[in-house]
């Protein structure tokens, strides 16, 4: 894309601008805008998150949002309620209120003399869902949305559950909100109610996971905020944006093929990042991308964003597997639009049985059963990576050797994979309540399994996720399902191997019992590129605004470890991810974080699945020093999810706050 002469704007900050709710609520928003903006308006930009403007996203909120002031727009980056120095309760993700209040906050921008009239909103993973929301809505002035790592299906592709299964993330999840939204709020801006503020947070804490465990179907609550519902609500200007190493790789196709209004996706090798320092690299200049996005429909310049490919995506090329990887080789590629003239669909048979299972062009005959070990996932990797760290799947030939798996004959030309494979089989269970996973692998002549995609069901959503069933002993159905949005390039030589189970921990919750699945039939439906039509893709390097200045009190660090406790006969997974402590260097807050996880379960007993998750965090300034810790423990029996936690705040070593949550939530077809 061509580089644009943009003038640059000296530029002012306020950090803690009062925006009033019409209840009364007073938000605090940080807002970077150019100095004379009041003489010559400007375009405004919504950011509205949980995370804390004052040392939650300071870091990346530095190098992002200075950039776009300096080119002529007014950023504004406001803390919902509840959170940071905002007022009021925060009681769940997405509600009316919280939809509604950035409804009220872009009107009141639009009302103050530094801004034109036109408003954009973006975001990554929160903000991103918000954005697209609130779009869904068309408040007045609303005119483009940037949305990063984000979903359009709250239930089928959140954090929450996967193909009607539980994802364990939904607990780590829970846990991660109770530590983040436990944090008082600066004194230094809010003055001596800061500590009455903080009490009343710690006193109306929700208990979400409770909250989100009592949803196990797609009811209201999931379709509330999911903008599938109604592609055709969105009218604002729309560029998806993700990554191939995140959860959520699928809203950018789902965005593209759908929505009518003007949109454009790009995907790249990344984790949960912005992609202008994302990794593994390649990294882009997404802020200049952003800056041509909001000069085309804010500003109304001739930016040429809309002759760009539909969608944009980083063709990966085969690696040997690691938990972590810095640089994804690969090549840029554009489609036209989505569904692609350039893909076409190819089916592959599921042939033989468990000693002579085959990948087939012809249908032939299929005689597998499926009963995998509970533990069997430990090489999936992270639902969520976003801490640079050994989150990544892992050389898959453990969990292969675990399952089920039909190999495909080596491949003789280049095969280009752009799109979500999709699954049918048809089958039968022993038991009641069961899933199924499949994962697409690529076998590599070294020997290694790398992953390519996967995707799961529980099987009592083969027929609804509205209205699941139990399924019947014996009995033959069909379940179909599509595994997770790609773009991957395997070499001749190289071979396909779809591997089926029935458990993947700790990706999903277990099912209660121990199941066999019988598979008389299936199928694997490829995207393959085949056109020869190849739309150029061109990025600028990625440029950012001067880093946050802190000092670093302690550095950050990520492990992950494996192993079989002979004791307890557990197969456990610990993960600690310190965050580190920082201290601003221009106003003095400390901030820092450390998460520790635990998850268990014994080969033969689903119902031994447990985990043990503990958030900290810390801050203060000088002689004031706070510190929460989080704790969350889940486990189950066939009946009955049962989970507990513990809040504990400390104020300058004192106790200042405690409380326990407790529940017991009845498994409905999980």
């Amino acid at each position: 894309m061509p580089s644009m002469n943009t003038e640059l704007h000296n530029i002012v900050e306020d950090a803690d601008v009062g925006i009033v709710m019409p209840d009364g609520c007073r938000l605090s928003a940080r807002i970077w805008m150019p100095k004379h903006a009041a003489a010559n308006p400007v375009p405004a930009i919504l950011e509205h998150l949980p995370y804390r403007k004052r040392d939650g996203t300071i870091a990346r909120d530095e190098i992002t949002q200075p950039y776009f002031a300096e080119r002529g727009y007014a950023c504004i980056r406001v803390d919902m309620r509840g959170n940071g120095e905002s007022q009021g309760l925060m009681e769940d993700e997405y509600l009316e209120q919280e939809l509604q209040d950035a409804c009220d906050v872009i009107q009141w921008a639009r009302s103050q003399p530094w801004c034109n009239g036109n408003v954009g909103m973006m975001g990554i993973s929160w903000g991103g869902f918000n954005s697209l929301q609130v779009a869904a809505l068309r408040p007045e002035g609303l005119k483009a949305i940037v949305t990063v790592c984000s979903t359009v299906d709250r239930f089928a592709d959140d954090i929450h559950y996967k193909g009607g299964c539980l994802l364990t993330e939904n607990l780590g999840w829970a846990a991660n909100m109770l530590s983040y939204s436990s944090r008082p709020p600066d004194p230094a801006l809010v003055g001596e109610q800061a500590f009455s503020m903080w009490k009343h947070r710690l006193e109306n804490m929700p208990f979400l996971a409770s909250t989100w465990l009592q949803h196990q179907s797609r009811n209201s609550y999931w379709q509330h905020g999911s903008v599938c519902e109604d592609y055709s609500a969105i009218e604002a200007a729309v560029l998806s944006v993700g990554g191939w190493h995140d959860g959520y790789r699928n809203t950018i196709a789902h965005l593209v093929e759908n929505i009518k209004a003007p949109v454009k996706g790009i995907v790249g090798p990344w984790i949960h990042k912005y992609p202008h320092y994302a990794a593994p690299q390649p990294a882009i200049g997404f802020l200049q991308e952003c800056v041509r996005w909001w000069d085309h429909w804010l500003k109304n310049k001739e930016t040429d964003v809309l002759d760009e490919a539909a969608y944009r995506v980083w063709l990966m090329d085969s690696v040997e597997p690691k938990r972590w990887l810095d640089e994804r080789p690969g090549t840029w590629v554009g489609e036209p639009a989505l569904p692609s003239p350039n893909i076409e669909q190819h089916i592959l048979h599921l042939c033989g049985t468990n000693n002579d299972a085959r990948l087939s062009i012809d249908s032939e005959l299929c005689e597998l059963n499926i009963s995998s070990p509970q533990h069997c996932g430990a090489t999936g990797g992270e639902y969520f990576p976003f801490t640079f760290g050994p989150e990544l799947p892992d050389n898959q030939v453990a969990d292969d050797a675990l399952s089920v798996c039909i190999d495909s004959e080596p491949l003789d030309a280049y095969m280009e994979i752009i799109g979500a494979p999709t699954v049918d089989l048809t089958l039968k269970a022993d038991k009641p309540m069961a899933m199924v996973v499949a994962r697409l692998c690529d076998l590599r002549p070294d020997g290694s399994s790398a992953l390519i995609t996967m995707g799961v069901l529980n099987l009592t959503h083969h027929d609804s996720s509205e209205n699941p069933a139990l399924l019947v002993s014996g009995e033959t159905f069909t379940a179909s399902f599509a595994l997770d949005q790609i773009a991957y390039r395997l070499p001749p030589g190289h071979r396909l191997r779809i591997a089926l189970s029935t458990s993947f921990w700790p990706f999903v919750w277990p099912s209660p019992e121990l199941v066999i699945l019988q598979v008389a039939s299936g199928t694997i439906g490829l995207p393959i590129k085949t056109g020869k039509q190849n739309i150029p893709v061109e990025f600028e390097p990625p440029v950012k605004s001067p880093e946050w200045q802190a000092q670093t009190l302690r550095p950050s660090s990520a492990n992950r470890n494996e192993f079989f406790d002979d004791d307890s006969g557990q197969h456990v997974t610990e993960i600690i991810n310190d965050f580190g402590e920082y201290k601003d260097v221009h106003h003095g807050l400390l901030n820092g974080s450390i998460a520790r996880e635990s998850w268990s379960i014994k080969s033969d007993d689903p119902l031994s699945a447990h985990c043990d998750l503990h958030w900290e965090q810390t801050g203060g300034r000088d002689d004031w020093h706070w510190r929460t810790d989080a704790h969350l423990s889940a486990h189950c029996d066939k009946t009955h999810f049962y989970i507990k936690a513990k809040l504990i705040a400390l104020n300058n070593g004192e106790p200042f706050f405690e409380q326990t949550y407790t529940d017991k939530i009845e498994r409905k077809f999980i």
